[in-house]
């Protein structure tokens, strides 16, 4: 059972962050990391970091990094090897998502590599994001969020 909550332990976000940036392949998705460790609640305010806990464990990640007044980029998507198979993916950003409506959010989009994260990729279509561009192996994506 993942128990979601807004980020109480920053040590924690950082440490699944870090863990995910060592993804193979996957390094180009974090070209502002060491400005984002250094201060994770002013660089997602307005926004949202969330952690998922299995027993009391930090498992999971996601973020909410606010682009305007209406828009937002879903970000960190993140759950630890040894967790995967049980959906926490798609409960924390099923999560992100209710955290949109609620911030007004009427565009969220995200980019990934689905070569490197295919299962992530069919995640994203199956909750509604459609691919916007493509370009170098990445994908960017968007969703109309509905009230």
């Amino acid at each position: 059972m993942l128990e979601i909550r807004d980020c109480d332990n920053y040590d924690a976000a950082k440490e699944l962050i870090v863990e995910y940036s060592k993804i193979k392949g996957a390094e180009s998705c974090f070209v502002s990391l060491d400005k984002e460790l250094a201060d994770l609640g002013s660089f997602y305010e307005g926004g949202a970091l969330l952690i998922g806990y299995e027993q009391g464990i930090p498992v999971a990640t996601v973020a909410l990094k606010r682009l305007g007044d209406t828009s937002a980029e879903v970000k960190r998507l993140y759950v630890k090897p040894e967790c995967r198979g049980k959906g926490y993916a798609r409960i924390l950003l099923e999560e992100l998502l209710s955290r949109c409506k609620k911030l007004g959010c009427k565009e969220v989009t995200l980019t990934t590599k689905p070569d490197i994260m295919g299962i992530a990729h069919a995640l994203y279509k199956k909750v509604g994001f459609e691919e916007s561009e493509r370009s170098g192996g990445t994908v960017s994506m968007k969703l109309v969020v509905e009230k």
